[in-house]
């Protein structure tokens, strides 16, 4: 940690919404860090439970700020408008950090003067139960963009990146409440490599029932941020007809899946999407 009148290395910041039942683990892994100047940012998205509580117990160790119920984009939003550091790292409030993870960090991008964020390795706990990762969801390094269109292959939790990254990509999109960082990542990955520091150093805990993978109808996300990157993201001609390709598996899943739901006026919409862009992009090398 560091005093109040140093500037910190790194700005760390947890976004959370009644979460008080665990947020003290990812706290408490945050401030244990050693070896590197920090700061840490918890942001209460308008909080019901003892969060605030919890929050004012650590006194002047972090700084806490609340918000109205806004949604994690919103939260990670105003913890990035009001970090001090020359780096990013995020920490969901159901996770939490193993010793040493911010240092290693630190270290790797000491060492690389050009790499702008990275992420490390992860031990996966379902229900209090150690799983393994399946094969595809397995980490990569360098340009990232194409195997990360079918899946989010980036944690929040395993991220660190340069604050100025957020000047050219722009910050997580607020209007989407959930597949946020899936839309950030493909907006970074197509332009910069996400380099890998192949150590566990992220504990990920899923299994409750608040976790936003639970959303319904997650993919309707994931297309309107494939929609985005299709429309806005400076891709190659490879990147562009790649995002349109998983565009159109996503939109005949979610179409077909509307259709078998009786949501019959929902479904053309997603089934008649990708021949906009295969017409648009059809003479594309």
């Amino acid at each position: 940690m560091i005093s109040s009148s140093a500037s910190p290395l790194i700005s760390v910041i947890i976004p959370t919404h009644n979460r008080a039942w665990i947020l003290r683990d990812a706290i408490d892994s945050v401030l244990s860090q050693k070896d590197c100047t920090f700061e840490l940012i918890v942001v209460d998205d308008g909080s019901t439970d003892d969060t605030p509580e919890l929050l004012r117990s650590y006194g002047n160790r972090l700084t806490a700020i609340r918000q109205e119920n806004r949604g994690v984009s919103a939260a990670r939003n105003l913890g990035i408008r009001n970090a001090t550091g020359r780096f990013i790292a995020f920490l969901d409030s159901d996770d939490y950090w193993l010793p040493g993870k911010l240092a290693a960090q630190a270290a790797f991008f000491n060492g690389r003067s050009n790499a702008l964020i990275c992420q490390t390795q992860e031990i996966w706990i379902r229900n209090g139960v150690r799983v393994n990762p399946r094969k595809r969801h397995r980490k990569r390094t360098g340009m990232i963009f194409e195997p990360s269109l079918h899946l989010c292959l980036i944690s929040p939790s395993a991220v660190m990146m340069h604050r100025s990254l957020f000047d050219v990509v722009g910050l997580f999109d607020e209007s989407l409440p959930a597949c946020e960082d899936y839309d950030l990542w493909l907006q970074i990955s197509c332009r910069f490599p996400v380099l890998l520091v192949d150590a566990p150093l992220v504990v990920k805990r899923g299994g409750h029932p608040d976790q936003l993978s639970r959303t319904p109808g997650l993919d309707r996300f994931r297309i309107a941020a494939l929609v985005k990157c299709i429309e806005r993201a400076p891709l190659t001609a490879l990147q562009r007809n790649a995002a349109i390709r998983v565009l159109a598996d996503k939109c005949r899943i979610y179409g077909e899946g509307c259709l078998k739901r009786g949501r019959r006026n929902e479904a053309p919409y997603y089934l008649n999407l990708p021949h906009r862009y295969l017409s648009l992009y059809k003479n594309e090398d």
